[in-house]
């Protein structure tokens, strides 16, 4: 990072830093009328044209010439050019002072120091459509002779200042837009109307943003397809530079430009892969809009309550205010905060005569303190056992629906077993139970793999029922009908057997146990 030079804006502090100021921007007006040396009398008159009104002493101006001399921010020269009629005449028009580099710089950074202060920041999409237009006019001016090279050189400069102008209302945007986010207004009305305005802001701006950002790189592409080098050349051509003491200044004003096309790309095309600056803004703009309208809910929020918590401690800190006496603010706190006795005070020391009552409780020893009390503030209670539930009850109730449950398997099953190989449509009508069982067969056994003879074995989770699926012996399809609606599918041939004989079969009516299924 390059130095600044020392003393460089020490006008700008100190008991006379106004005056300062104000000799320094004398020359700066002086400079606009292309006047570039003054003296004692022409500094007073520039002053008074940049806005000094307070009298000034000639001794006092000279004090501040001197000290503009010495931090090398003007230079003091000798005119001998003219006639002077007396010695008084030529102490004051004798000595003629300029500007030096360093003033005309220090100048620039006091004046832009001040309009970034006064200024606002801005999201314009006229920019963009701005840049876009040059871009599209170098592409085309690349294509000309010669004599348009100050044309080029004309909107090449165009196109940076737009640049410039594009960047540094976004900082000073963003930055304004961050502070918006983290303040509080005193007027919550004012601060209400404020959020809502930024808000249709924002949005206005996002609108067709992405389309525009995608319009400036895609001329950028363009013109580096021209060759941006040769644009460049002829753009110094153009521009006609003066010749200077301290070398050729065509190398310095191409490097300048070409870190501004580098700018340029890094907002609408980067080169490394990055994200594009106008996609950061985009979604900058976007996540603002939402922690915007947020704070509007919480505000609105807020005023659709009939109190808050910050109006209520203003109007107990009003009661404090106007208490007439210190037992009434002790009053007011306990009946405000419910700051009564402390949850442990009902403790004692095992021993409570071996502590004097007159002893501090500083000095006394500590008592125990349960960790039940410590962290829920609730002290123990030793009360009775409650009684064991009776549940018998419930037991009861619970072989109940065993018994039921197992009679209703019981019925499932011996609406399905079979004799031998029957049609899957025989079943015809089935309840829900049978069904539910039936259709787990089928389904367990077209999971399985056909044999050598075509068919398929499954048997149900217990290993108690086997079933026995052939392929259909022709193109027939079955109806099942039950309570739920029916079943269509081919006419599967089906058999179901007990593994077990004919008792591996649960019987309606016998003692619960594990079934099937």
């Amino acid at each position: 990072m390059r130095r600044i030079p020392p003393e460089m804006f020490r006008f700008t502090t100190g008991e006379k830093s106004d005056l300062n100021g104000a000799v320094l921007e004398a020359f700066g007006v002086a400079g606009e009328h292309l006047e570039t040396a003054l003296g004692p009398d022409g500094v007073r008159e520039r002053m008074r044209a940049a806005g000094w009104i307070a009298d000034i002493e000639d001794e006092e101006l000279h004090d501040a010439l001197k000290r503009l001399v010495r931090w090398e921010l003007l230079d003091v020269v000798h005119n001998h050019a003219e006639n002077y009629r007396t010695a008084e005449e030529y102490e004051r028009r004798n000595l003629q002072y300029s500007l030096t580099r360093r003033g005309e710089a220090a100048l620039a950074g006091v004046r832009h120091a001040l309009e970034v202060l006064a200024s606002t920041g801005a999201l314009q999409t006229a920019v963009l459509e701005a840049i876009a237009d040059r871009l599209d006019e170098l592409s085309v001016l690349s294509g000309e002779p010669a004599s348009a090279d100050r044309r080029i050189f004309s909107t090449l400069r165009e196109l940076e200042g737009h640049l410039e102008a594009l960047v540094e209302n976004t900082k000073a945007f963003n930055g304004q837009l961050q502070r918006l986010l983290r303040a509080e207004g005193a007027d919550l009305e004012v601060f209400r109307e404020v959020k809502a305005a930024t808000v249709a802001y924002l949005q206005e701006f996002l609108v067709n943003l992405d389309r525009r950002g995608q319009a400036v790189a895609a001329a950028v592409i363009r013109v580096e397809e021209q060759g941006i080098a040769v644009l460049r050349e002829r753009a110094l051509r153009g521009a006609e530079l003066p010749p200077t003491t301290g070398g050729d200044p065509a190398a310095g004003w191409l490097d300048s430009r070409r870190a501004r096309w580098a700018g340029l790309k890094a907002w609408f095309l980067p080169d490394d892969g990055a994200r594009a600056r106008i996609e950061q803004l985009h979604d900058i703009a976007r996540r603002a809009i939402v922690s915007l309208l947020q704070v509007l809910e919480r505000i609105n929020e807020s005023r659709r309550r009939s109190s808050s918590a910050v109006q209520d401690f203003r109007e107990l800190a009003r009661w404090f205010a106007a208490a007439p006496a210190e037992e009434d603010l002790h009053r007011l706190w306990s009946a405000a905060f419910g700051l009564g006795p402390a949850r442990h005070a009902h403790l004692a020391h095992p021993d409570p005569e071996l502590i004097p009552s007159s002893h501090s409780w500083a000095e006394a020893p500590p008592v125990a303190v349960s960790v039940l009390l410590r962290t829920s503030g609730r002290t123990e209670r030793f009360t009775r056992t409650a009684k064991v539930r009776d549940v018998a009850a419930v037991r009861a109730e619970r072989a109940e629906r065993a018994r039921a449950e197992r009679a209703e398997l019981a019925r499932a099953w011996q609406a399905l077993e079979t004799n031998g190989p029957v049609r899957l449509s025989s079943f015809g009508d089935l309840d829900r139970a049978a069904f539910d069982r039936l259709l787990d067969l089928v389904g367990r056994a077209l999971s399985a793999r056909p044999d050598a003879q075509g068919l398929r074995r499954a048997m149900t989770g217990d290993g108690r029922v086997e079933v026995t699926l052939s392929p259909p012996l022709d193109e027939r399809t079955a109806v099942l009908h039950t309570s739920k609606g029916e079943l269509t599918g081919p006419d599967y041939v089906v058999r179901i057997t007990a593994v077990g004989g004919a008792n591996a079969f649960p019987v309606i009516g016998a003692a619960p146990q594990e079934v099937a299924g």
